[in-house]
């Protein structure tokens, strides 16, 4: 597909058909964001993909945080049971995780958000959707601890799958508004 139709093509997709995503494109996925740009070539990003029961842990993790009656949720925080739900639904669920280093955190989480645009617009060449989930914040340590990265610091996931939906494209500012003079 040429990039701008690429661009021009991809939506955040929420709902996904149960078909398995084939092993070959999640790997030129994950190349695509290997040869992304970042912050002192320092290329702080780690990926795992999920699949079922895992997938679906890291999802009851998130679900769990409704569970507990000591816990007031703020704002966006109740957004993470509609991505728990997504999630869910995915057949693959790619988590990013950076080392904990806080000299480099602001370039490191940059370079990430680059890396998962690399991961979004090669979904969409590659016949699949996906949708960014920052949600993953909320539970962060709890998700590490189930998966085994503690020495990380979970940035975001990717719920990736083919499409079971057709959005239309999101209201966009137009240039005038976001070109500062």
């Amino acid at each position: 597909m040429e990039f701008d139709q690429v661009i021009k093509n991809r939506r955040s997709i929420r709902k996904f058909h149960q078909q398995a995503v084939e092993t070959e494109k999640i790997t030129a996925i994950l190349d695509c964001a290997r040869l992304c740009q970042s912050a002192k070539n320092r290329q702080p990003w780690r990926f795992m993909v999920l699949t079922e029961d895992r997938k679906n842990r890291v999802a009851d993790i998130m679900l769990n945080l409704f569970e507990q009656n000591d816990v007031e949720l703020h704002g966006y925080m109740n957004s993470s049971r509609n991505s728990a739900n997504i999630i869910k639904n995915a057949p693959v669920l790619i988590l990013v995780f950076i080392p904990k280093d806080e000299e480099w955190i602001q370039s490191d989480l940059l370079s990430v958000g680059a890396a998962i645009e690399h991961i979004c617009l090669k979904a969409v060449n590659e016949g699949l959707g996906s949708v960014w989930i920052a949600d993953t914040v909320y539970t962060r340590e709890g998700i590490c601890e189930e998966l085994g990265r503690t020495d990380d610091l979970l940035v975001s996931g990717i719920a990736v799958g083919y499409a079971d939906e057709q959005p239309s494209p999101r209201p966009r500012k137009t240039l005038e508004e976001i070109i500062l003079k």
